[in-house]
């Protein structure tokens, strides 16, 4: 398992590799952002009413709710409570591959050893070697729904088994991606109650440069968290944007249908190429081009367009991730890699 990589800057040039936004946050989180007095960057902020909208926008009661400065924070503050140290020898978490690259970051961080699980075939979803390997010194399983860098989305119904299996693992479930498809854990919360999800406002809503997240549980299963979590982690500006985003839910949806076109659009261009794909239900698509793919994807970037190289992940060789954002970007990215290719 690979510790994470920083894509290079790529400015103003097209970014479809890091999964973002690429139309941008909401008109109204500026209008919020200018709106902020001198009084209010100067004074700690005020949590109640972001934490309450949030919430509500969720779909839970805020106790249930807790936010983080960026969905990273959520993902150390619950290693580090999970994989904290213990006199009988490290603690150990779970992470089925390929995977975001932070997770096995975040349990060296703790102190704990990850242990990584093949892919299969296809990527189909191992929940079998996933359960055989959540020994009695597992504390922690990270998984990320729909999965990245595959796109893949997980059923809540083989999470939930886990999570039955072995009650004394906490299930990590990012959920970074949901916006665009899968279905979310958060209706098995309160019987499965070692289960958390991580929620970011990064993709959908275009706060990635703002840091918002939140992590969502049991409200017994948040107690101990909430005991480590910093007493100001979201800054002002960051609560007054995640506020003023989820009250512009036709902004956020416009996106989502503009990603779910352009996943399309790429899907065509692999079918037309007879290139391998894999169906997503997140705002990406991973492409296998080949050996050529670190080539493609330097070349690509000396036209000012940023694809991601994925080629070193487990089951990945030769392959690339391309983000599937505005349909107009999209066409203009694929219209460069055909002609590279």
């Amino acid at each position: 398992m690979s510790t994470y990589q920083r894509a290079p800057e790529a400015g103003r040039a097209l970014r479809l590799h890091l999964n973002e936004n690429t139309g941008g946050c909401s008109p109204a989180v500026l209008d919020a952002i200018r709106s902020l007095s001198a009084e209010d960057i100067a004074f700690y902020p005020a949590y109640d009413d972001v934490v309450r909208e949030t919430a509500a926008y969720v779909g839970v009661d805020p106790s249930g709710i807790a936010l983080v400065n960026g969905l990273d924070e959520g993902l150390h503050l619950v290693s580090a409570w999970a994989l904290r140290p213990d006199p009988e020898g490290p603690r150990r978490s779970v992470i089925p591959l390929p995977a975001f690259e932070m997770f096995a970051a975040c349990t060296t961080a703790a102190g704990g050893v990850a242990i990584g699980i093949p892919p299969r075939e296809g990527f189909e979803f191992p929940a079998g070697d996933i359960v055989r390997a959540l020994d009695g010194r597992t504390r922690l399983l990270y998984l990320t729904n729909p999965d990245n860098p595959t796109g893949r989305a997980i059923p809540p119904a083989a999470i939930a088994a886990i999570a039955a299996a072995a009650p004394h693992v906490t299930v990590l479930v990012d959920e970074a991606y949901i916006d665009f498809g899968g279905e979310s854990v958060l209706p098995l919360l309160e019987t499965h109650r070692n289960v958390i999800a991580g929620r970011t406002f990064a993709k959908a809503h275009g706060l990635a440069a703002l840091r918002a997240g939140c992590l969502i549980a049991h409200r017994d299963t948040l107690a101990p968290l909430r005991e480590m979590l910093p007493p100001y982690s979201l800054n002002v500006a960051a609560a007054a944007g995640l506020r003023a985003a989820l009250t512009d839910r036709a902004w956020r949806d416009r996106y989502v249908g503009e990603s779910h076109q352009s996943r399309e659009l790429i899907y065509a261009f692999c079918e037309d190429r007879r290139l391998t794909y894999y169906r997503s239900a997140a705002n990406f698509v991973l492409v296998r081009i080949g050996a050529r793919a670190a080539s493609i994807v330097a070349a690509l970037a000396g036209r000012g367009i940023f694809i991601r190289d994925r080629s070193t992940q487990p089951g990945c060789d030769g392959c690339v991730r391309i983000t599937a954002g505005l349909t107009e970007h999209t066409a203009r990215g694929l219209t460069a890699l055909g002609e590279l290719l």
